[in-house]
């Protein structure tokens, strides 16, 4: 009972850190939004059809995986040692000279740096949130965890509406960059004198010995999971507007609306299921089985609809927390390392973000009009993998839990 009147103490922190994925979730996909508009301005090659070039754009947006590659090896111990607080000061730092900056950025290299600096924001808020919000909610730590998830869909289904607003006041198209960074700059501010719950370190007491992290297979595949997972959706959010525009839907920013409906309500589904104490596990093979049924049918149904539906569909399987799932349960397997360990989680999906993106804008270059389609079919192969990595954590986690319950036995016979 002290424990749950204790941490409300903290609930203002919660929401304040929760606003800062709110940020994140307009940072990661507004470019995507605007590629034509930085393509102009970065004055890219005008195509066939009068659109400009995006794949240079596409391969700035790729940068933001190579900035979170870049901080999650130092964000993840420095959350672990000296706090959560400075872990998120520094993203909501990093946020603001992102936002305030890349529109006014005069070619593609100052944003190609701008990008590398948002993923290293990314990376300092993940390796903040994650484990502040499964310390204030430590009961239903992972849930907390999903959750964060939740505003960044709000935000993600917010962004179209804000795109068309701005659009028809014909008000330049940074207006949203700047209010967001005005945005996480109140939020910091907040950040810095709210109160953090206190967290474990790695070291207990002083003189005691390090104690080192034990990677089971579980820990591996949950490593690679977050590879994986990250590659669906970051694929999708890359390719559906020009698959919209090639599939002849008439307002392609739409799918961005369903896909992050689809993501709200996954959020409480997968939150219910939980509840209903189903393993993690095994939602980690329901969900990406899905979304690979998904991409199959947007591939073979070549009609505007198939877009919505399936970023619909793509919002809930493959978006729906299932990263965020897989961050939380690596973190119940390593409770004093929590700050490393979403860093480790945290860089495959990194990896992902920066890899299979810039695989992506070559095939979209290579494949001209059909480039999207050629993505999909990318999407598919990794996705499937995906699978096949889950269905072994489950045997996996099966075993090792089977091996605790003997050794625990033996142990027991011996006293």
């Amino acid at each position: 009972m002290n424990q749950t009147v204790d941490s409300r103490k903290y609930y203002p922190t919660a929401l304040a850190l929760y606003i800062t994925y709110f940020v994140l979730g307009i940072a990661a996909s507004i470019m995507g939004q605007y590629k034509q508009d930085f393509a102009a301005m970065w004055d890219a090659a005008v195509l066939a059809d009068g659109s400009y070039d995006v794949s240079g754009v596409v391969a700035v947006i790729a940068a933001i995986g190579l900035g979170r590659l870049i901080a999650f090896p130092v964000a993840g111990p420095l959350s672990d040692r000296l706090g959560r607080r400075l872990s998120a000061l520094i993203g909501c730092a990093l946020y603001a000279v992102f936002l305030l900056a890349v529109t006014f950025s005069p070619n593609l290299y100052v944003g190609y740096a701008l990008a590398i600096v948002s993923g290293m924001a990314n990376s300092f808020l993940d390796t903040s949130i994650t484990p502040s919000c499964m310390e204030i909610f430590k009961e239903k730590g992972t849930i907390a965890n999903i959750f964060t998830k939740l505003s960044i869909s709000i935000a993600q289904f917010l962004l179209p509406f804000a795109i068309s607003f701005v659009a028809v006041r014909e008000l330049p198209f940074r207006t949203i960059f700047l209010a967001t960074a005005a945005l996480i700059i109140v939020d910091g501010i907040f950040l810095a004198f709210l109160p953090f719950p206190p967290f474990e370190r790695a070291v207990k007491a002083k003189g005691a010995p390090k104690e080192r992290m034990r990677f089971t297979p579980s820990a591996v595949v949950l490593v690679c999971l977050g590879f994986t997972t990250s590659t669906t959706f970051m694929l999708w959010l890359n390719c559906n507007q020009e698959l919209g525009t090639l599939y002849g839907l008439a307002d392609p920013s739409r799918i961005q609306s369903f896909y992050s409906v689809g993501i709200v309500l996954a959020l409480f589904a997968s939150a219910a299921l939980l509840k209903r104490n189903v393993e993690p596990a095994k939602i980690l093979v329901a969900y990406p089985t899905v979304a690979l049924a998904t991409l199959a049918a947007i591939y073979l149904i070549q009609e505007p609809v198939m877009c919505l539906a399936g970023g619909f569909l793509l919002g809930f399987f493959a978006a729906g927390g299932v990263l965020q799932l897989v961050t939380a349960v690596a973190n119940e397997m390593f409770p004093k390392n929590r700050g490393v360990i979403t860093s480790i989680v945290m860089i495959a999906s990194s990896v992902a973000n920066y890899l299979v993106v810039s695989v992506a804008g070559i095939l979209t270059r290579i494949g001209g009009i059909e480039g999207p389609r050629l993505v999909l079919l990318f999407n598919m192969a990794v996705t499937l993998i995906g699978i096949l990595l889950a269905l072994y954590l489950n045997v996996s986690l099966k075993r090792e839990r089977a091996g605790a319950g003997a050794a625990a036995a033996a142990m027991e016979a011996q006293r």
